[in-house]
């Protein structure tokens, strides 16, 4: 079928202009450009929501831990790391990476009163710290330059402190597994730290449950020496971070056990692109309904327009002329109620955060628990491949609709269409 000549594009565009007899027709044409437009509005938006939701959740995420973590292991279990300063030398050699920093992590119970929480104890060197997370972004009182060796001061999560029920300058007790042994047995260590900063970095797994403290006072906490537990890195490129692993895992020496962020969360970003993929196609679903939709309705234009048809013919009308005529009439619709759809999409992915607020506040709902969905709102991301991709499904099942209604109206017969004419 060639491309559609002149006359056959203007007459196309006269049917879809013209007002005709059945009203019935014209609401129908109608609502299968609304469909489209809904169909594809709607996939923008939850695809962006999604890319959003990834795209947040993964920079919280990383602002609390790093690209790649390399840890001393022995049969299975976590073991300090001795020689870490040459290992650090080591990792530094690579043209990936950005920035090394030792830690030493453990558990412990914060107690507060009567108040007892349990953390993630994470012992940090201030200066590396500040190069491989963000977390200093996410201060809301004081920085990590505020732990100092010696001082037993604890950056604490918003939530922790909340739930603690402490404030920054106050004094809360940390209560570690490793006990001291006396006489009467082993009994738990207790510390004493003063809170000197507060993070929020938004995401609820560290909000409640981490604490910083200087990498000097939880080498003398855990009674680890000059040991650290692990080294943590950041690359230029997070992207490469399963690929510089991998390749540290075969030149490290042994012993040693090396992790990326990828495959610290791969259970949920597995998830959370699996429901994208479920949403894509559901959503779909609702193109392809309005597309078949147009189906109905150009079947009926070319009923009501059979007359007409007839008289074409036997003017010299080729049938491929006339099945182009309905081809770009169909055309018409789906790049229309696209093109709707796509600006109406795009306007609330780039605002949606205005709209949510909006509804919120009106109908008085939540949609975003943090407790829930680890976020505190609702992100948008909105990328040219996706939007893409929509755009052309949409306008490919707009014409593939288009086909067999056109095609019916080149196989109608002249003499018949005027025999009652």
């Amino acid at each position: 079928m060639s491309f559609p000549s002149r006359y056959e594009l203007e007459l196309g565009l006269r049917y879809v202009r013209a007002k005709r007899r059945n009203s019935f027709i014209s609401f129908i044409s109608l609502i299968s450009m609304l469909g489209i437009a809904l169909g594809v509005a709607a996939l923008i938006i939850v695809i962006s929501v999604m890319n959003g939701f990834s795209s947040e959740l993964r920079e919280r995420m990383l602002a609390a831990t790093a690209h790649v973590e390399v840890k001393g292991y022995s049969q299975g279990d976590t073991s300090p790391m001795n020689d870490w300063q040459g290992i650090a030398a080591v990792l530094q050699k690579n043209p990936e990476v950005a920035a090394v920093a030792p830690y030493v992590q453990g558990e412990g119970l914060w107690v507060n009163g009567e108040i007892n929480k349990p953390s993630l104890i994470r012992g940090i060197e201030p200066v590396g710290e500040a190069q491989v997370a963000s977390v200093q972004k996410h201060m809301k009182v004081g920085s990590l330059d505020m732990l100092k060796p010696g001082e037993w001061g604890v950056i604490l999560g918003v939530d922790l402190a909340r739930g603690l029920g402490v404030r920054v300058g106050e004094k809360v007790a940390l209560i570690t597994p490793q006990g001291t042994v006396t006489p009467a047995g082993s009994v738990p260590r207790v510390k004493s730290f003063t809170v000197t900063g507060l993070f929020e970095i938004g995401w609820i797994e560290a909000d409640s449950r981490v604490a910083l403290i200087h990498v000097a006072d939880a080498q003398r906490l855990y009674q680890l020496g000059d040991a650290v537990t692990g080294i943590r890195v950041k690359l230029h490129d997070l992207m490469k971070a399963r690929e510089v692993a991998d390749g540290w895992l075969r030149t490290l020496p042994g012993g040693l056990g090396v992790s990326d962020w990828t495959t610290q969360n791969l259970s949920f970003f597995k998830a959370v692109q699996m429901e994208k993929r479920v949403m894509f196609i559901i959503l779909t679903l609702i193109v392809a309904v309005a597309a078949f939709n147009l189906v109905s309705t150009l079947v009926m234009v070319v009923t009501d327009k059979e007359a007409d048809i007839a008289i074409l013919r036997t003017l010299g009308a080729r049938p491929g002329s006339v099945m182009q005529i309905f081809v770009v009439q169909g055309a018409v619709i789906g790049v229309v109620g696209t093109l709707i759809g796509l600006v109406l999409g795009l306007l609330i992915s780039f605002n949606l955060d205005h709209v949510v607020g909006f509804i919120e506040r009106v109908f008085g709902v939540t949609f975003i628990d943090k407790t829930v969905y680890l976020i505190t709102e609702l992100p948008s991301k909105v990328l040219a491949s996706d939007v893409t991709t929509i755009t052309l499904l949409s306008l490919g099942l707009s014409l593939l609709a288009t086909l067999y209604p056109s095609w019916h109206a080149s196989r109608v017969n002249p003499a018949e269409a005027l025999r009652y004419e």
